[in-house]
């Protein structure tokens, strides 16, 4: 069967041009046959020949190609073991669900009391360590792309539970905040006034499409929700995953769980941009213009060009910290001695693998090529196509535009394309689908959830399980029943049973295989 061809698979045609790199390189292919056009002219309509001797360009251009296709391969490769770690972090967060949702035991006594912890308790319990599972992933993401802080629409529900402070809430500082809130530079007041009044049943969750009601002076329920989020309030009609998440009041409003840079002048005009300095004084004042007035409900966070507006935030890796939690409760079970030991170790494994895909994630986006060879490398190609006119004009003649013009594209695109992939994790089209994958992962811990755990003997010795098919198609139960069979026999049964395994190897050889 032919493979299908990506350049005329289903997908907007203006997305498909978006994700090629012609829109940052038409500039210096414009400039290159620019120049192949002059030389053609002078040496064509007057007496003045600028063609010079090709002796170097095919050294010259063998070097340059091996440089250039280094390069690119260079920031596949990277690209490559992006999507491989990516992998990593979706089987361990599924093993390590697993372990939590099977191996951990349902059934608990409360060492204090003696009495038998409720069911429910234990579910809640494990799902909400599942779901620290899950905002790990999303949190990853949010790593990778610079956005930092908690306070996103698909991180936020599904962390909310955690400790904001070291010490009780109600004598807490702004000194005793821990890490994971305070690089999002929370209003701990704030925190602790929405605590009591959730606590007392004063914020109540109505629906999905209603703001959260807030208690006025008077004791009337108002439809103020200016200190909540509305964006994830709202029911959007287009995909909206987030809609599968906690709603839950927060602090200051959501930022959205994506959040791609606007396209400005400069994505379509790149030559444009040695005039940045001029017009920068001028963009820095209607950014602050801009900042000074933001939109409660944007969460967009960017200039008037769509350039990122960086907060003032304390580092923090939150990852890490969530890691940190989840390391907090395989302590806790080991210590009420609720493992096996393999499943200890399975577990532990699991979240050591998470923290190392981390910092390798960490390794890819933090350790770009070094400036010298990017620039030696860009300068030496320029310098290649500006004199390749007067190499080739006087074998190609009027060839020569379009013959220059072909190489430019040809090799500046390869530049550009190692350039582009070199850091996966952005929004660009050709990025790895970091929202995707989070997604993906988000599905499986759910359906990891949804398993019953069921004792095995209840699905296994039933009519609908045909264990020795082809050769015996009697189901478990039957064989079970028909204890004058001989496979029930003291002194035979076990060798009727090998022979009925034996025949169906046979019979499965020769079906499965072609005549």
């Amino acid at each position: 069967m032919v493979a299908a061809n990506p350049l005329f698979m289903g997908g907007s045609l203006y997305k498909k041009f978006q994700a090629t790199v012609i829109n940052d390189i038409w500039p210096e292919c414009l400039f290159f046959s620019l120049i192949a056009t002059m030389v053609t002219l002078v040496s064509e309509l007057t007496r003045t020949q600028l063609s010079v001797s090709n002796a170097m360009l095919t050294v010259l251009g063998t070097v340059l190609g091996l440089v250039i296709s280094f390069r690119t391969s260079t920031a596949y490769e990277r690209f490559s073991e992006g999507r491989k770690l990516w992998t990593n972090i979706a089987i361990s967060s599924r093993n390590l669900a697993q372990v939590i949702w099977i191996h951990v035991p349902f059934e608990r006594t409360d060492k204090a009391t003696g009495e038998k912890k409720p069911h429910l308790q234990v579910v809640i319990e494990k799902k909400s360590m599942i779901n620290l599972v899950q905002a790990y992933s999303v949190a990853v993401k949010h790593m990778l792309r610079g956005e930092g802080g908690v306070y996103y629409a698909d991180l936020y529900p599904l962390i909310s539970f955690l400790p904001r402070f070291s010490t009780n809430i109600e004598r807490a500082s702004e000194e005793d905040m821990l890490p994971l809130w305070k690089a999002s530079d929370m209003d701990h007041a704030t925190h602790r006034s929405i605590h009591s009044e959730t606590l007392s049943g004063s914020h109540m969750m109505r629906s999905n499409s209603s703001p959260l009601p807030q208690s006025s002076e008077d004791g009337e329920q108002t439809e103020k929700g200016s200190r909540f989020s509305s964006k994830r309030m709202k029911r959007a009609k287009t995909f909206d995953p987030e809609m599968a998440l906690p709603v839950l009041p927060s602090e200051r409003p959501l930022l959205p769980a994506r959040n791609p840079p606007h396209s400005t002048v400069y994505d379509y005009f790149n030559f444009l941009r040695i005039f940045k300095p001029v017009i920068k004084p001028f963009s820095r004042r209607l950014s602050q213009i801009h900042m000074q007035a933001p939109s409660p409900t944007s969460g967009r966070g960017r200039t008037f060009t769509g350039k990122k507006i960086k907060p003032e935030l304390a580092d923090s890796n939150v990852p890490v910290e969530i890691a940190l939690f989840l390391t907090t409760y395989f302590a806790s079970l080991m210590k009420q001695g609720l493992l096996t030991p393999a499943s200890a170790t399975a577990m532990n494994n699991a979240i050591t693998t998470l923290q190392d895909t981390v910092v390798n994630l960490e390794r890819i986006k933090n350790t770009p090529l070094p400036f010298a060879y990017q620039a030696h490398l860009r300068i030496s190609l320029w310098l290649y196509l500006f004199f390749l006119p007067f190499q080739i004009y006087s074998a190609f003649k009027w060839v020569t535009i379009p013959a220059t013009a072909f190489a430019s594209f040809l090799l500046c695109g390869f530049l550009e394309i190692g350039q582009e992939i070199e850091n996966p994790f952005n929004y660009d089209l050709n990025d790895l689908d970091l929202d995707q994958f989070c997604l993906a992962v988000q599905r499986e811990l759910h359906e990891v959830t949804a398993h019953t755990t069921p004792d095995p003997e209840s699905f296994i010795f039933t009519e609908w399980n045909q264990p020795f098919a082809p050769a015996d198609r009697r189901s478990a139960k039957e064989m079970l029943a028909d204890i004058d069979h001989a496979y029930h026999g003291p002194d035979t049964g076990v060798h009727h049973i090998r022979k009925a395994l034996l025949k169906n190897w046979s019979d499965v050889d020769q079906m499965t295989r072609q005549q």
